[in-house]
C-alpha cells in the first residue's frame, strides 16, 4: 500500500520507524481544515498495513499550537454536507480507535477544542509546560459532543463536565494531575523521544495484539473482558515475537524482535 501523501496543510513524515503527522496550519494556530482531518484519517488508517511504521507522533507546526479544535473562520466549520453519515472528525477518531500502531500526541502549545479530541484519541501524550487545554466551545454556542467520546474515560467525570460547562482551560500541570498527559517537560522533544525509545525496543507484535486486546475490552463488562482476554492470552503466547523473548530471557540476551 502507497503511503498517505503529504498536504500543505497536513505534513507527513517518516523518521525512521515512526510516522510523524504535523498539522501545519500556524497562522491559524493549526486549527484543523477538513482537509487535514481526511488526510490524518488516510494515514492513520494507511499505517496499520506498514509493518515498519511502529508509533505514529501527531503534533502542531511551530511551539504555540497543538491544534486550536475546527477553524472557525472557514465556511461549514463543523460539517461538510449534512446527508453524510459520518463527518472527518468522527473518520480521525474512528481510525485511532482501530489503530494498532500507537499514537503519541506531542501537545507543543494550544491544545483547545477539537484539539483535545486529537490529543485524547492518542495512546499516549507528551506536553510542553507552556501547553493549555480546554473545551471553550460553550463560549462560541455549540459544544464538545464528538470529542467527549474520547475524553469520558479518560477525565474524571465532574472536571470533565466543569471543562465543557464554564469552557475555562487547565494548564499543563493541572492536564498532568487529571491523566490528559502522561508527561510534561521543558525538553519537549527530549522527553518525547525518551518515550518513544522505552516503546520501540518492545515487541512489535506484543504492541499490537496488546492495543487491539485493551481497545476491545473498553466497554465490556468484567465477565465480558475475561472470556475475550483468555482467549488473546493463548495467541499472544504463539507468535515468534513470544518465543523470541522468552529464550533471551533464558539466554540473558537482548531479544532480537522478529515483529510476528
Amino acid at each position: 500500500m502507497s503511503p498517505t501523501p503529504a498536504t500543505d496543510e497536513l505534513r507527513i513524515e517518516t523518521r525512521g520507524s515512526v510516522l510523524w503527522l504535523t498539522i501545519a496550519r500556524e497562522a491559524r494556530r493549526n486549527a484543523v481544515s477538513h482537509g487535514v482531518l481526511a488526510a490524518m484519517a488516510h494515514a492513520i488508517g494507511d499505517a496499520q498495513g506498514q509493518r515498519e511504521t511502529r508509533a505514529i507522533v501527531i503534533t502542531g507546526a511551530g511551539d504555540k499550537a497543538f491544534c486550536a479544535g475546527a477553524d472557525l473562520q472557514a465556511d461549514q466549520a463543523f460539517t461538510t454536507d449534512y446527508s453524510e453519515p459520518q463527518g472527518h472528525v468522527a473518520r480521525v477518531l474512528r481510525a485511532a480507535k482501530a489503530s494498532n500502531v500507537p499514537l503519541i500526541a506531542r501537545v507543543n502549545g494550544a491544545c483547545m477544542a477539537g484539539g483535545m479530541g486529537l490529543l485524547a484519541m492518542c495512546d499516549l501524550a507528551v506536553a510542553a509546560r507552556h501547553a493549555v487545554f480546554g473545551l471553550p466551545e460553550v463560549k462560541v454556542g455549540v459544544f464538545p459532543a464528538q470529542v467527549l467520546s474520547v475524553l469520558q474515560h479518560l477525565v474524571p467525570r465532574r472536571k470533565l463536565a466543569e471543562l465543557c460547562l464554564t469552557g475555562e482551560p487547565l494548564n499543563s500541570a493541572e492536564a498532568l494531575e487529571y491523566g490528559l498527559v502522561n508527561y510534561v517537560d521543558d525538553d519537549l522533544d527530549g522527553k518525547l523521544h525518551w518515550l518513544l525509545d522505552r516503546l520501540l525496543d518492545k515487541s512489535p507484535a506484543a504492541i499490537r495484539r496488546g492495543l487491539y486486546t485493551m481497545k476491545k475490552i473498553e466497554a465490556m463488562s468484567f465477565e465480558e473482558s475475561m472470556s475475550f482476554t483468555e482467549s488473546q492470552i493463548a495467541l499472544f503466547a504463539l507468535t515468534e515475537d513470544a518465543r523470541e523473548g522468552q529464550a533471551a530471557f533464558k539466554e540473558k540476551r537482548k531479544a532480537l524482535w522478529p515483529g510476528r
